[in-house]
Parts: structure tokens; sequence; C-alpha cells
């Protein structure tokens, strides 16, 4: 079999109405599919005005805004007209990007109709619990997504640590690798603009600690906040620049009253932003690779993140940054002043930061996903595919 003879039906929960690393790294994955000769359709949720255009054929499924977060749609089910579409269609593959009610649709299709499915892992969802006081139910959401990923013909995992937590956790008998890439005509130190610095009123001798991303409290918000509390009792001079936009801003801007909020930005605009940031801080324990760490590395920013899945297959202890435990809010303020009161230190994790981010190329991580699906196909055609469940030990 060929990549032209691939015919893949894409399922998202959001591929396109609200920006993320995950729908962003989707839309890429299409992109390059469509210029390999692939045929894909995308099924997903659908707004009025979406964050941006969508990459390919996109068919709208039902959906319901989110309670407490109405920026997300819940898809509800495939829907007559999609499946209508789909069928008309005929794909030789389902793709499903998260373990949702059109996940569980799209898998119960892709079992009648005896067609392989792979999953593509992007978010550790059985994290999301602790963030909003029920803990307790993590070990559920963990029996749920395994009983997902089991069914599936392989599962893919953005980065090597995450793909050992989903071994750890039986979540699947063909486990691999779809890492991701960096947009280097954005993420540079060439994107370094001292002028841009000085509009956002930061002195050129100013150490300037950046935040990058969704502004969502499972990214660790607490714990940022907390860190720069410490710095600043501790007397290490410091500011501070928040990059992204999201329900929690409002918290987090009271939270830390002296940063600088930029709100969403893209493009050159955001490769300006965060070149000039001197270090990240990313307390996130959420992120099944993070997408704006090799980013930030990329543009010769060193970083301080904890010590979760993702950062720590990126970040180069003592060499790029330093991984922190989760939570450690002493040790992360410890890291950030080594950075604030030693430029020669900043400089060399910098020049390291870069050089690890430059092995990140978006064609060679797409096209090993297409090698992928190439195999899951030709052995689902031998009538390879997953193991019968049984009982979990």
């Amino acid at each position: 079999m060929e990549v032209t003879d691939l015919r893949i039906a894409l399922f998202s929960g959001n591929y396109n109405y609200v920006r993320d690393g995950a729908n962003q790294s989707l839309n890429r994955l299409v992109g390059y599919l469509l210029k390999s000769g692939a045929a894909v359709r995308v099924y997903s949720p659908t707004v009025a005005e979406p964050d941006f255009a969508p990459t390919g054929d996109l068919v709208s499924v039902p959906s319901m805004a989110a309670p407490g977060r109405p920026e997300y749609r819940i898809p509800l089910r495939i829907g007559g007209k999609a499946r209508a579409d789909l069928d008309a269609f005929k794909p030789n593959l389902v793709h499903v990007s998260s373990p949702e009610f059109l996940g569980h649709a799209a898998l119960g299709y892709a079992k009648m109709r005896k067609l392989p499915c792979i999953a593509s892992m992007h978010t550790r969802f059985e994290t999301y619990p602790r963030y909003y006081g029920l803990a307790f139910l993590e070990p559920l959401v963990i029996a749920l997504l395994r009983r997902f990923y089991r069914r599936c013909d392989a599962v893919v995992a953005p980065s090597e640590s995450m793909a050992q937590v989903l071994r750890e956790q039986r979540m699947g008998f063909d486990i691999g690798i779809w890492t991701r890439g960096i947009e280097r005509s954005v993420f540079n130190p060439g994107q370094r603009d001292m002028a841009w610095r000085r509009a956002q009123g930061f002195a050129d001798d100013d150490v300037v600690i950046g935040y990058f991303g969704r502004l969502v409290m499972e990214k660790g918000l607490d714990v940022f906040a907390e860190s720069v509390d410490r710095l600043r009792r501790d007397g290490v001079k410091h500011k501070i620049l928040v990059i992204g936009e999201g329900p929690a801003r409002d918290w987090f801007a009271a939270r830390i009253p002296d940063a600088v909020f930029t709100g969403f930005l893209m493009g050159p605009e955001l490769g300006r932003a965060v070149a000039g940031m001197d270090v990240l801080l990313n307390p996130s324990t959420t992120e099944a690779f993070g997408n704006v760490t090799n980013e930030v590395m990329a543009c010769g920013v060193p970083v301080v993140a904890a010590r979760a899945t993702g950062s720590s297959d990126l970040v180069h202890e003592g060499f790029t940054g330093y991984l922190i435990a989760p939570g450690a809010i002493h040790d992360m303020a410890d890291a950030l002043a080594r950075y604030c009161t030693d430029p020669n230190l900043r400089a060399r994790h910098g020049a390291a930061s870069q050089e690890a981010a430059s092995r990140y190329d978006w064609d060679a991580v797409n096209q090993a996903l297409v090698d992928k699906y190439l195999r899951v196909v030709a052995a689902h055609e031998r009538g390879l595919g997953p193991p019968r469940l049984g009982p979990i030990p």
C-alpha cells in the first residue's frame, strides 16, 4: 500500500474552533497528508467564528457547549449528515484524537465497518480532576481511558515519557510516538527584538520570566504565582511576561498584578514575544508533549519546568534548563533565581536549548505517523488487529 491509497477519517473534539497545540498539530498533519496524496475528511464540532480556518475538508458533528467552559464544545455523536458523508467517503482508516463521545462513536463505527483505528493521545485527561478538587475520580478516569484505547489497533503518544506512562497504565498493545515539530520561521533567536521589549515596559537589563500557554488552572497557574512570589520575597529582581488567553486570565492577573499580559498572539508577533523572554517557567503536569516548551527552547531560551511527561523529554537537566518536582515552589524559585542572577548561565543554557530543539522537523514527524498508518492498515488487511480484551490484572 502507498500513502496515496490512504483514505483517513479523522475525528477531533476540537479541530479549529479554539486554537491550541493539539489541534494545530492535527491541522499540520492533515496538510502533510493532503500534500502527500492521501484523502482525508475531518469530523469535529464547528462554530460560526472559529479561531482559525481548517486545513482540509471539515464536516460538522452535533455538539453542545461545555458546562463551565463555554468556549469548548462537547461532541455528542457522529450525527446523520456526518455519517452519510462518512459512508460516501469510504475510509480505510479511522483516526480518533480524543476519548470523548465522538471518539467512542468513531471507534464503534470502525469496529462495525471492520476498519483499523488509530488513537492519538494529546492531553493527560486523567490528571484534570486534581485541579478541580475531584482527585478521587482519577482511577475511574484511567479505567475509562484504558477501555477506550485498548480497543484501538494502535495508540500514538507525543513523547517517549508519555508513551511509557500509557504502557504502565496498560492503555494499549501497540503504543508508538507521534511527536511535534516547530515552525522555525516563527520560533528562532532572531525574533528577539529589544524595541518590542522596551514597548512592553521592560528595561534592557531586566530578566523576564515568561508564562506561555492557555490560561487555565490545570496548567499550574497557582504554582507559577507562588514561585514568583517566593522569588520576590527573596529579593531577586525580575519581571513577568504572560503570553496567552483563557478563562482564568482575570484570576491570574489579580494574582500577579505587575505582570505584562499580551493576550493571544500568533505569527511573527508571537515569535517576538516568546524570544523576548529570558527564561520560561512551565509548572504544568498535564502536558503530553509540551509544544510551548519546545517553541521557547527554539528561541534560545532556557526552561524551568515541572518534572512531568513531555517536559522530561525536552529539558536536559542542568544543560538546557531545570526539571523540578511538581509543585515544589521553593525549588522552582531557586532555579529561577540562578537564571536571574547569572547571565552567563542563561546564555549557555539558551544556546543548548536552541540546539536541542533543532531536531524537531514537522515533515519528518508527520511522515513517521504516515508510516504507522501504512503498517496498521497492512496488518489489519492480514487479519492482525488488536488482541481480544481480557480481564485487567
